[in-house]
């Protein structure tokens, strides 16, 4: 008997059809908003990682020496490769470049809740736009995908912030500040204390003075975020602030405004990031981790050889999101469902047959006995997948040119000449048009 895999996961029917009908509001939603479909491949050289993020990378990747001798990665996420893309067939995409996929990827991580070693994403991204429309855009599009999963503005928020106001306000203070290092302490501070944030900050660069003004200035509300402009006195954190309240007005036009909360606390670890970010949360603090995020990219497709391209998108993970799901009561039904199921009694094969391609011609799941199995048998079967309707093809119906219609949830049934079955002028045909 073979183990699991340790942060892999295995999905029976029943669960995976409740993900499909995630993934399919995921993906539906994107295409709505004229993002269209990419594949892309589960390898990529274990290079273009360490180039992005450092030897230490390769400790967080599956990686290994292929056959060919080269060095290759599972993919952890997608971003590098959208980009990789991009660049390879930068002159022939006509801008802005609008895709998403949905796919697996790996790390090489330590499994908990809401974070697995294998999971699966739908990333949403745009390429060769700057203006604060696309990051809005991107933002109403998340928003309406987790409303058609059946959410409301109780139970998930949007926090945006921008990394050049923390960039700026960091640059302002009398310090030699490593404001990569601050920005990713900035991304931990509400999953550390204080002391060890302000311990964060001074490892930075900072005083424990200018750690504390610099904490109190994130508490800034969005009506007196000129008072930043004030402290900092630059254009960086002035052209910042104005970005950030442009997209956040288009928000408001957009149809997402009610979702976004400012929150200068939210940061994204990730040093690639140059503009607006934003992190969706629980609203209800349940789901006590961030669902998924998303921002500004625009440095990160010239870093990969290609033209200067300004770019914004966000990733959603399956797990935590099927968390929140959960939390919120709007997980879908997990079992499996079937519209009709052709029980054959005796030597009926060909009508039962025929029936059966009809139906499915119609485009509905259905089922027939493949393993010879009794009428009983066959019933008890249908019942367990939910079966909606029973269409009987027996012998002795055939003999007096019917078949038996049954409706499983009552019970009853009732008798239609073959000929009538499925009849034209009905779209689905269930036991209720024949009674």
């Amino acid at each position: 008997m073979y183990d699991r895999i340790k942060g892999f996961r295995d999905f029976y029917p029943a669960e995976m059809g409740a993900r499909r009908e995630m993934f399919d509001v995921l993906e539906d939603t994107a295409r709505r908003y004229g993002f269209r479909e990419i594949g892309t491949p589960a390898l990529e050289r274990t290079q273009m990682y360490v180039d992005k993020s450092g030897e230490e990378i390769v400790e967080e990747l599956y990686s290994f020496e292929d056959q060919g001798g080269r060095d290759v990665a599972l993919t952890p996420e997608l971003t590098p490769t959208v980009a990789r893309m991009v660049v390879a067939k930068q002159q022939e995409l006509a801008k802005p470049i609008k895709w998403f996929s949905t796919r697996p990827f790996w790390r090489y991580e330590e499994p908990q809740s809401g974070r697995k070693r294998e999971f699966y994403q739908t990333n949403v991204d745009i390429f060769g736009s700057s203006e604060p429309e696309a990051d809005a855009e991107l933002l109403a599009c998340a928003a309406d995908a987790l409303t058609g999963l059946g959410l409301t503005s109780e139970d998930f928020e949007f926090r945006v912030s921008h990394r050049d106001i923390l960039g700026g306000l960091l640059e302002a203070f009398d310090a030699n500040v490593d404001t990569e290092a601050a920005i990713r302490a900035v991304d931990k501070s509400e999953k550390v204390s204080d002391e060890e944030f302000y311990g964060l900050l001074t490892d930075a660069g900072l005083s424990y003075q200018q750690a504390e003004e610099f904490e109190a200035l994130l508490d800034t509300p969005e009506d007196d975020l000129d008072d930043l402009v004030a402290f900092a006195g630059t254009d960086r954190v002035e052209s910042a602030v104005e970005n950030l309240s442009n997209v956040l007005a288009a928000t408001a036009d957009f149809g997402a405004r009610e979702f976004c909360t400012l929150s200068l606390e939210t940061a994204r670890g990730l040093d690639y990031y140059t503009g607006t970010v934003f992190e969706c949360f629980d609203s209800t603090g349940e789901v006590n981790r961030s669902v998924f995020g998303g921002g500004r990219y625009d440095d990160l497709i010239e870093g990969f050889g290609g033209q200067p391209t300004p770019a914004v998108g966000f990733a959603v993970g399956d797990a935590t999101l099927t968390l929140l799901l959960q939390r919120a009561g709007v997980w879908p039904d997990e079992e499996v469902s079937t519209d009709y199921y052709v029980l054959q009694v005796g030597d009926t094969r060909d009508v039962a047959a025929e029936v059966t391609r009809d139906l499915r011609s119609r485009g509905f799941v259905v089922e027939t006995d493949v393993s010879g199995r009794s009428f009983g048998a066959q019933l008890d079967y249908a019942d367990s997948i939910n079966a909606e309707t029973v269409v009987i093809v027996g012998e002795q119906d055939l003999a007096d040119g019917n078949v038996t219609v049954k409706d499983m949830e009552s019970g009853d049934q009732t008798q239609v000449p073959v000929e009538a079955f499925p009849p034209e002028d009905v779209s689905r045909p269930t036991y209720e048009d024949f009674e």
